[in-house]
């Protein structure tokens, strides 16, 4: 059978690159692409792929975001996330996410043909102490706050908004601040908060107000 292959990189000629190697074996069909996370969760749900190569950076949004939400959507999807360099962050959260594997640019292009057709079969490239660390952080979570104590002034304010509903461009214009920059600063909150979306920090600071006030 054929496997298909859906493509997510916010870089024109690394998709390129991806699917002309891809498409040169005679097993591996290329059945559509995206720059842009947004792009990806309206065109990967139509084309139907068997695997997902996904970039754990994007200029919108994060590849491992676009793995949960497809995964939702398409549960039996696997997804392979590609990243310029290593992170044990953005790998804790590909595994939480139902990642399938977790591979560097950088990889040898043989390697990533073979990747993509273990992980068609079902197979899982991540480490097992990988995944038994990742159990443990779930089990034992840092203590609420100890992560706060992280975050600088600027970011816990922006974290506050991030609570109350707000936008990046809302956080802007109430702070006076650049919307790339509020965003810059939600991405590095994010990361010392060990978390991957939004939702989870929002949750995660009207926790802390309901500790802090008793409740």
């Amino acid at each position: 059978m054929t496997i298909r292959v859906f493509l997510l990189d916010d870089h024109a000629i690394v998709r390129e690159g991806i699917r002309i190697l891809l498409e040169n074996e005679p097993d591996l069909e290329v059945v559509g692409e995206a720059g842009t996370a947004a792009e990806a969760m309206t065109r990967a749900p139509l084309a139907r792929p068997d695997v997902a190569i996904l970039d754990v950076r994007l200029e919108d949004s994060s590849g491992v975001e676009v793995c949960r939400d497809l995964r939702s959507m398409m549960p039996g999807l696997a997804c392979l996330m590609l990243t310029s360099f290593a992170d044990d962050e953005a790998l804790f959260a590909s595994v939480m996410a139902g990642a399938s594997g977790y591979v560097l640019k950088q990889i040898r292009a043989h390697d990533l043909i073979e990747d993509v057709r273990r992980v068609a079969r079902g197979e899982s490239l991540l480490d097992p102490r990988l995944v038994a660390r990742v159990i443990e952080r779930i089990t034992n979570p840092p203590k609420s706050d100890s992560l706060f104590e992280a975050l600088s002034a600027q970011e816990r304010r922006i974290l506050d908004l991030i609570a109350q509903g707000q936008t990046n461009r809302q956080i802007a214009e109430h702070m006076f601040l650049a919307e790339h920059t509020v965003k810059n600063y939600t991405t590095t909150l994010l990361r010392k908060l060990k978390m991957t979306n939004r939702t989870e920090a929002a949750i995660f600071a009207t926790k802390l107000r309901a500790e802090g006030s008793g409740a």
